[in-house]
């Protein structure tokens, strides 16, 4: 799993059948290169996702494994990823 940010919404025309509802979104992963993500979240521009990629993000979509290699399935709070940093009292 990946942990990234929301860049942009990719907008498509046209879309295989096999594909449910949902948007495609640019991400950029932590350390790694943009790529577009599936998300039926409804994730916004800006916010911090998780991310499967693979043949889990194509398997949680059903038996047809529709053409998904990168499927958002979580949406990060700012408090999950801060460095507390602090010792322990």
């Amino acid at each position: 799993m990946l942990k990234a940010t929301v860049t942009r919404s990719v907008w498509s025309t046209r879309r295989v059948d096999g594909i449910p509802r949902g948007a495609f979104l640019e991400v950029a992963p932590d350390g790694g290169s943009p790529l577009v993500a599936f998300d039926v979240l409804g994730s916004g521009i800006g916010e911090r996702v998780l991310i499967a990629t693979g043949s889990v993000a194509s398997s949680w979509l059903g038996s047809d494994h529709p053409p998904i290699d990168a499927l958002i399935i979580g949406s990060l709070d700012l408090s999950s990823e801060q460095d507390r940093g602090e010792p322990e009292t």
